[in-house]
């Protein structure tokens, strides 16, 4: 019998029933399910409490428990710390000394080496054992007991230095010392000192104990411009590293801590005085007896009479790290050659003066410590660099490695967009009240002018004009370009602030930038190196045949308007200290930054481009130091010098009849009198060949070559490093004759 089919209203009521026993099997599921976990936790709880801590022990516990959260957070952060150190252990960090390099002056003169070749350095066993105590007990007497980083060392220096009220000991380990030395700049920052911290971490856990000590005692500055114990027992003393008796070691050790200052051939006994308190470390250190230092204190040690010839050091380091550029990208292939810089002697002790003197004067009353110059001839060659004050103090270049604040000089970008988007000196724009995204700039006075020309804004420095140009006009990505195109090698930030030039550059940069003008628009080539030189007379490189030609930055009319613009300022507008003697014809931009942490004048003539900062290493505020101040004093007084007896170029773009009268016979142009007194004592440059005398001299040597070819290496190296004469070739010594062209082809 067949069941009768259902009915409509059975169908649903079927679909229902099979719908609530689904809900039922998912509730008993999801129910049975929590009530299983609820016992897996009881039996889970009743098993731990057989671990529960109770009482006095339970404070302990939970200290414990969250000295591990925070150390697990520690560590995270500490990795975080490392990772920009231990970026530095990239490159190949060994072979970074593998370059022998003698440099030679443009004229061919030696003037310093730099490199290490690991092979021919003296093996730590062999030292004299009394030099490796003199330098661990005044440098580090924990070396082999710490791992890096001594903690009780440092507890006991800040400790010493809380007792005197001053710095009076240091707390950094060799390992420390050697790390800067390997990855690092004299920098003063946190930065620098976190990364010092983990790269000696770092080297103790790579490199043993002997190999620290034998690269700490090879690359060490020791003064005089000489790196190394070895090279340094040379210079002061005339003898291999392994002959040095105990007063000459306790001599040696005692430079690490300033070289400068306890140079033994500029400070004898300044140096015998700090040999003495080395002796005085080895006793109370346990090294040494007082019997066995007595004959070192009776005895001290007497060093080789040398000149007082000072190295060009900021340059020679820079140029070495150019050497070693060029060789990281092929063009040269030997570690061991000779390099013609263009480091000018003359213009360089020149700059030296003006440095120092500008800051012995002044450093004082304007609150400021440090300052940085390079000088650039037409044509890019870098004929003057000063780094800081004192090379021996602090090896840190702040001519090519400090990132600072430009100010208004950083304006001339700004402006030079402008002239090529169609502007002109006397265009006028209107100086008054801007705001873009929330920012609001005011002038140095916080006044406004109403309609101002280009010029009289570019001289007088007002700021909202140029904001105006880059808010209306330009935008910011064209003025990072133009800087960039220019020479500025400096990462640079495209926000609305940097018109007024906020965002960092170097000294080399701003003289590169500016070099632009007088070389009519043409990129300035900077550069440090003419030729590069095999021991066997070769050409490995030539700057002028190996680089590519200079490349039009900057079209000739916008180069005529901002030169027009740029000569006006140290007649009417802010840079007038930067005037020169004797009517020649001057351009330039000062500028400043905020709360006066720098100032700056960049200045050029048609011969040469000098960039000029002051400030401080720690950005501390100077007192009320404007770039038309000091910055331009000191410009005035070594370019003064340069253009003293040189063939004079003209600006491009300008009307500019040269200087007549006795300018290029005297030494120093006359002032009027009754004028204001220089402010820095001036600089007389010796006496050179006239631009007559220096053609027919190159005339004699063009014909004395094609006569007598030279054939022997060292005839061949001689004629290579002799360059080719200008209007403004001086003596080969800046205080003796010159030598005859003849002389100069025999060396």
């Amino acid at each position: 019998m067949q069941d009768e089919p259902k009915s409509p209203d059975e169908r649903p009521r079927s679909r229902r029933h099979l719908l609530l026993r689904i809900d039922s099997w998912i509730d008993s599921t999801v129910w049975n399910l929590g009530f299983r976990l609820g016992e897996i936790w009881e039996e889970i709880t009743i098993f731990s409490r057989r671990f529960r801590v109770r009482g006095w022990k339970r404070v302990g516990f939970e200290l414990a428990g969250e000295a591990m959260t925070l150390g697990t957070a520690g560590f995270v952060l500490l990795l975080a710390l490392a990772q920009p150190a231990f970026e530095e252990t990239h490159e190949d960090w060994r072979n970074r000394g593998d370059f022998a390099v003698t440099f030679l002056d443009r004229y061919g003169n030696t003037i310093g080496h730099r490199g290490i070749i690991h092979e021919d350095s003296v093996p730590i066993d062999q030292l004299p054992d009394h030099l490796i105590k003199a330098v661990l007990a005044t440098e580090d007497r924990r070396f082999f007991d710490h791992f890096g980083i001594d903690f009780f060392g440092l507890a006991r220096a800040m400790s010493e230095n809380a007792k005197a009220g001053g710095v009076v000991q240091g707390g950094s380990t060799l390992t420390q010392q050697l790390a800067k030395n390997l990855f690092l700049t004299n920098e003063r920052s946190i930065e620098r000192k976190i990364k010092e911290a983990f790269l000696s971490l770092w080297l103790e856990a790579n490199l043993s104990k002997k190999e620290i000590l034998s690269l700490y005692l090879d690359r060490a500055y020791m003064g005089a411009g000489t790196f190394g114990a070895a090279a340094a027992a040379q210079f002061y003393f005339g003898k291999n590293i392994t002959e040095v008796n105990l007063a000459e070691s306790a001599m040696l050790a005692g430079l690490f801590k300033a070289p400068a200052k306890y140079a033994p051939h500029v400070n004898l006994p300044a140096a015998r005085a700090r040999a003495n308190e080395v002796l005085s470390n080895l006793v109370q250190s346990g090294l040494m007896t007082e019997g066995q230092v007595i004959g070192a204190r009776r005895s001290p040690a007497s060093v080789i009479d040398r000149a007082d010839a000072k190295a060009p050091d900021f340059f020679l380091d820079w140029a070495f790290d150019e050497v070693q550029r060029l060789a990281a990208a092929g063009k040269i292939k030997e570690h061991s050659v000779i390099v013609r810089t263009t480091i000018d002697t003359g213009l360089q002790q020149a700059a030296e003066a003006a440095m120092e003197s500008s800051l012995r004067e002044y450093g004082e009353s304007y609150k400021v410590k440090q300052g940085a110059m390079v000088m650039i001839e037409n044509g890019g060659a870098v004929r003057a660099m000063v780094g800081g004050r004192d090379y021996g103090e602090s090896q840190f270049n702040r001519a090519t490695k400090a990132l600072r604040q430009p100010g208004s000089s950083f304006k001339l970008y700004t402006y030079s967009a402008a002239m090529e988007h169609g502007y002109t000196p006397e265009s006028t724009i209107s100086d008054a009240p801007i705001t873009w995204n929330g920012w609001s700039p005011q002038n140095y006075g916080r006044s406004y002018k109403g309609k101002v020309t280009l010029l009289s804004a570019m001289a007088q420095s007002l700021n909202t004009v140029p904001v105006r140009l880059a808010k209306d006009v330009l935008g910011t990505d064209v003025i990072v370009q133009t800087a960039k195109a220019f020479g500025i090698e400096t990462p640079l930030r495209k926000d609305k602030t940097i018109p007024l030039g906020t965002s960092e550059v170097t000294v080399l940069d701003q003289a590169t930038g500016y070099a632009v003008m007088p070389a009519g628009g043409m990129q300035s080539r900077r550069h440090g190196i003419e030729q590069v030189l095999g021991y066997g007379g070769d050409v490995l490189y030539d700057f002028n045949r190996d680089e590519p030609p200079a490349r039009r930055v900057l079209s000739e009319k916008a180069t005529s308007s901002m030169n027009r613009i740029l000569t006006q300022i140290p007649v009417i507008g802010t840079a007038r200290k930067a005037a020169l003697d004797g009517g020649i014809v001057t351009g330039g931009k000062t500028g400043t930054s905020q709360s006066y942490r720098d100032a700056w004048f960049i200045g050029f003539t048609g011969n040469y481009t000098t960039a000029v900062w002051f400030g401080n290493d720690d950005f501390t505020s100077m007192n009320n130091m404007t770039g038309g101040s000091l910055p331009a004093m000191a410009f005035k007084t070594v370019m003064d010098y340069a253009h003293q007896g040189i063939e004079l170029r003209a600006i491009p773009g300008i009307q500019n009849p040269l200087p007549t009268g006795d300018h290029k016979g005297s030494p120093v142009a006359k002032k009027k009198e009754g004028s204001e007194p220089t402010v820095l004592q001036a600089l007389v440059r010796p006496r050179s060949l006239s631009a007559e005398s220096t053609r027919l001299l190159k005339q004699i040597a063009d014909s004395l070559k094609s006569a007598a070819p030279l054939s022997s290496a060292p005839a061949r190296v001689a004629e290579a490093t002799v360059p080719a004469a200008t209007s403004e070739t001086p003596a080969r010594n800046p205080v003796a004759t010159v030598k005859p062209a003849s002389a100069e082809l025999r060396r």
